[in-house]
């Protein structure tokens, strides 16, 4: 059997008053995708390019979904009838969210941090921020990929740190103790544990969704259109094309790629255990790999609009 996912998008470059993503369900077993919820909040800030607009990360806990705004965290059930909301002012900008132990991590983009949220006592109780003190333009000039600085805050009060988005932590995940985060800014799978940091693995500028994954880790390198594997030196063991389309098939493929792009990798899931690897792309596509090979097992393409980009991506488990 084929699997089934859960999928946000974020339409980019979109107008106030048309949709601006949503969340579908895609089965690879039958072809089949479902539009579950269409997310046009009109209370939505419409600053900047994607910022406020849409759900992104996606988790589980307890028979509940879990979808992630700019600055709100929104529970579902698995009918995706809205159950409970929670908010915090240290969230800005939030991508991906990772539940592991009765605990939901969410990276706030906007104040270069990672928040963890106990689901048993319904109570924000820890936050790392990880920052870099010199400007982008300084650490260009550096060369290589320098390391950030870590430091803790009690997101729960009123001393934290500035907004600021000097690393772009738009990813994360957890286990054995240990939070591992990466940024497009970054350069770096960070492993965090015990209160220090320490550099993980290399990863090119740019990536997405970057976590450990056997012996190395596994990431959308976001500027050759490809999935990689690779080692902790950044030494590529096995990639996967991202789909692409004839021109001609795409709507409002006349943007500008800093407003929207076809094969734009974002979204990434795995069944370890099955072998199986499945990445999101724009237009909004759901591609299923198996890891042994390079060439898509099956793609599922829910609209030629290279605006609507795919973001997060999980395995549905619920029946």
């Amino acid at each position: 059997m084929l699997p089934r996912v859960i999928a946000s998008s974020v339409v980019r470059s979109s107008h106030q008053g048309e949709s601006h993503g949503g969340v579908y369900l895609v089965d690879f077993e039958s072809g089949a995708a479902k539009q579950v919820i269409d997310w046009d909040d009109p209370t939505i800030s419409w600053q900047g390019r994607g910022e406020d607009r849409g759900l992104r990360g996606i988790a589980f806990h307890g028979g509940r979904v879990y979808l992630a705004a700019s600055d709100e965290i929104f529970v579902y059930d698995p009918s995706f009838r809205l159950q409970t909301s929670f908010r915090n002012p240290f969230l800005r900008h939030t991508h991906e969210i990772f539940i592991e132990d009765d605990t939901l991590y969410a990276t706030s983009t906007g104040f270069d941090s990672i928040l963890a949220y106990d689901l048993r006592r319904d109570r924000f109780m820890a936050a790392q921020c990880v920052r870099f003190g010199i400007p982008e333009r300084v650490r260009r000039k550096l060369g290589g990929a320098p390391m950030p600085k870590l430091s803790s805050f009690d997101p729960a009060g009123d001393r934290g740190p500035a907004p600021a988005d000097t690393t772009h932590v738009n990813s994360v995940f957890a286990r054995d103790g240990a939070i591992f985060a990466s940024g497009r800014s970054l350069g770096h799978v960070v492993e965090i544990r015990d209160g220090r940091m320490t550099s993980f693995a290399r990863i090119p500028y740019g990536s997405h969704n970057a976590r450990p994954y056997r012996d190395g880790v596994v990431f959308n390198h976001t500027g050759s259109d490809r999935v990689v594997y690779a080692d902790r030196d950044g030494r590529v063991l096995r990639s996967f094309p991202i789909v692409s389309y004839q021109p001609e098939r795409l709507q409002h493929a006349s943007l500008g790629p800093d407003q929207a792009r076809q094969a734009f990798g974002r979204g990434l899931a795995l069944l370890e255990d099955e072998g199986f690897l499945i990445a999101g792309s724009s237009p909004a596509t759901v591609t299923l790999y198996r890891f042994e090979r390079s060439e898509a097992l099956a793609s599922i393409n829910l609209t030629m609009d290279v605006r609507n980009a795919i973001h997060g991506l999980e395995v549905w488990p619920f029946e």
